[in-house]
């Protein structure tokens, strides 16, 4: 009878965190739809071809867009209750160049960096892949905002068609020319995809928390616009109570999150030419496996847990947790 009550209350339990995430997405969707009869008739007015015009134009539409960032928030926070833990963000500004860079576990990870950034930095342009141009309405909303959409190439198919080689490059040359305009946030996933157990055993990850951080995306937006970027936000995202899906962050399944930022000042040492010098290229490699050591190391601690290397085994009570 008791297995039956408790098999009872956890059916409801899970149909009222079912019924928080289809509101939740109804929330969404309205706004968004919403939003996008403001921002949609002024991006067409980006087809005057003058670059004064387009300034004010873009500082419009950004404008727009942090409005749709804010009624966002509003509706999670109406229907979840979250507890949030962040450091570091007391001294952010709007009229600064950041590049941003994160850990990237699930879709709930580009909702977290919404939440805490908007109003505190420019608005947020995320590289995002090609594929994602034809999702309905966010699609032609994430082109009207300058979002970049890259498309990867892997080396059998550059080897078959060799003259899509640097394509990529040209993709982000051409959308941080659109950044110098007015001070822009850009934000990019380093790791390429979102972690799991099973991409990290495969990718042999040197991490404990992480994927292998690739430097491709960062460099290229460095040789490009380094001039005007004056902080690298190192962003680290932790769930206490696991690695959820989107779907359980929208049902409010989530109810802790933890966040640490670590603003980095750009020094001239990553400054430099990413595409055509090779040592530089390096260093800039060896510099950000660095700093996502220190993330792995930070992720830890944040998680509570002691700080044991990757593929370095210690005996348990040698494990030793770092303030």
């Amino acid at each position: 009878m008791l297995y039956i009550n408790i098999i009872k209350e956890r059916s409801v339990k899970s149909l009222k965190e079912n019924l928080v995430g289809a509101l939740t997405v109804m929330l969404i969707v309205i706004n968004t739809l919403f939003w996008a009869c403001f921002l949609f008739p002024v991006a067409v007015l980006k087809i005057i071809p003058l670059r004064f015009t387009k300034k004010y134009i873009n500082t419009i539409l950004d404008t727009i867009a942090r409005f749709w960032i804010y009624c966002n928030n509003a509706g999670l926070k109406i229907t979840r209750n979250i507890v949030w833990d962040v450091e570091g963000d007391n001294n952010l500004t709007t009229n600064s160049w950041y590049l941003v860079i994160a850990n990237h576990q699930s879709w709930s990870d580009i909702v977290v960096l919404q939440k805490i950034l908007t109003g505190k930095i420019p608005f947020l342009k995320f590289f995002l892949k090609k594929e994602l141009i034809g999702v309905p309405v966010l699609g032609l909303a994430w082109w009207a905002l300058d979002f970049p959409f890259m498309r990867r190439y892997s080396q059998s198919f550059l080897l078959k068609y060799p003259n899509l080689k640097g394509k990529d490059i040209e993709i982000t040359k051409k959308a941080c020319q659109k950044f110098k305009d007015i001070p822009v946030s850009v934000m990019n996933f380093v790791e390429g995809t979102r972690f799991t157990k099973e991409k990290h055993k495969k990718q042999g990850s040197p991490y404990s928390n992480l994927l292998k951080p690739k430097s491709g995306g960062i460099g290229f937006v460095f040789s490009t616009m380094g001039d005007y970027i004056t902080s690298i936000l190192d962003v680290t995202i932790v769930y206490p109570e696991g690695n959820k899906s989107f779907w359980d962050f929208l049902c409010g399944r989530i109810t802790i999150i933890k966040v640490h930022i670590n603003e980095i000042p750009v020094t001239e040492a990553l400054r430099g030419d990413y595409i055509d010098d090779p040592v530089f290229k390096q260093t800039f490699q060896q510099w950000l496996n660095n700093v996502w050591y220190e993330k792995d190391i930070r992720i830890n601690i944040m998680k509570g847990k002691p700080f044991i290397p990757h593929n370095m085994h210690i005996e348990e009570d040698e494990a030793i947790i770092i303030n």
